[in-house]
């Protein structure tokens, strides 16, 4: 009994560790947004925790200095279509895993698992040739083919695992119904796996949205420009690093991914722990 309630304890002391270490620095991040450049200074003595007075008007300087109207746009645009891109390829590559008799299935997968190992850094140089080669430069699908494409290996993990999950016998009623196995896929298989579905639609839109080395090398024009590299402009515009309009920029540019996570938590966590399971 005593050994049953120390192991809550320390889960729980444990939880509490990851879920501060999460938070905190959104928090920190917030209140710095709300701070004049004063409060923020080296020379600023006591250091302050809480903004004196808040300063709203930080974030109307982010829209001020820069087009960030657009940025957010072309970022919207960019991870909505890479998403959707990723999340058709990935069903339709995972449906042929999970259902198809193919006899180099584990070989296929374990391709898929080491394309996902190779870091983005050291596939910069040859994807700025084939950008270059294209004419793509400074388009949006310099951002968009890429990102659907590092996307690619844990979606088609995640949404194989579902479809393995689910009987084929259902597959089988709809065509003897009239269906075309295209047709099975999406009206039964599709809508069961709803939650894995989700999980690799958001894990491939925080990616894009997020992703940064690429938008900074392939999409420098000020109509294609996505948020990442439009922060590093505020800190180079204001001749320093100027927090509390930075830190407005980036509480800004993560309202989608919170606003995202917090509407679909709950497929999000059964996306993983279904897959898991059924893995």
């Amino acid at each position: 009994m005593k050994s049953n309630i120390a192991n809550r304890i320390f889960v729980f002391f444990a939880l509490a560790v990851l879920v501060i270490n999460g938070i905190y620095p959104l928090i920190w991040m917030l209140l710095t947004s709300l701070k004049t450049e004063l409060e923020l200074s080296a020379h600023s003595f006591p250091l302050t925790y809480l903004p004196t007075v808040p300063q709203f008007g930080n974030y109307s300087r982010v829209f001020a200095a820069q087009p960030f109207a657009q940025y957010f746009l072309n970022s919207m645009i960019v991870a909505g279509t890479s998403t959707l891109l990723c999340v058709v390829v990935a069903t339709l590559a995972a449906y042929a895993l999970s259902r198809l008799k193919l006899a180099s299935r584990g070989l296929i997968s374990l391709l898929i698992i080491a394309a996902s190992i190779f870091p983005v850094v050291s596939l910069i140089v040859p994807l700025y040739q084939a950008m270059l080669a294209l004419g793509w430069l400074n388009t949006y699908a310099a951002l968009i083919i890429p990102y659907a494409a590092f996307s690619l290996p844990i979606s088609i993990l995640t949404l194989s695992a579902f479809f393995q999950g689910i009987p084929p016998e259902l597959e089988d009623a709809a065509m003897v119904d009239g269906c075309s196995r295209f047709g099975a896929l999406w009206r039964i298989i599709v809508p069961l796996s709803a939650p894995g579905v989700a999980t690799a639609a958001i894990l491939a839109f925080v990616n894009s949205w997020n992703e940064f080395l690429l938008a900074l090398t392939f999409a420098r024009a000020q109509n294609v420009k996505t948020i990442p590299p439009a922060i590093v402009d505020f800190q180079s515009q204001f001749g320093g690093f100027q927090w509390e309009v930075v830190s407005a920029a980036i509480i800004v540019a993560i309202i989608p991914v919170v606003v995202i996570i917090l509407v679909f938590q709950q497929k999000i966590i059964s996306g993983l722990t279904s897959g898991s399971v059924k893995g």
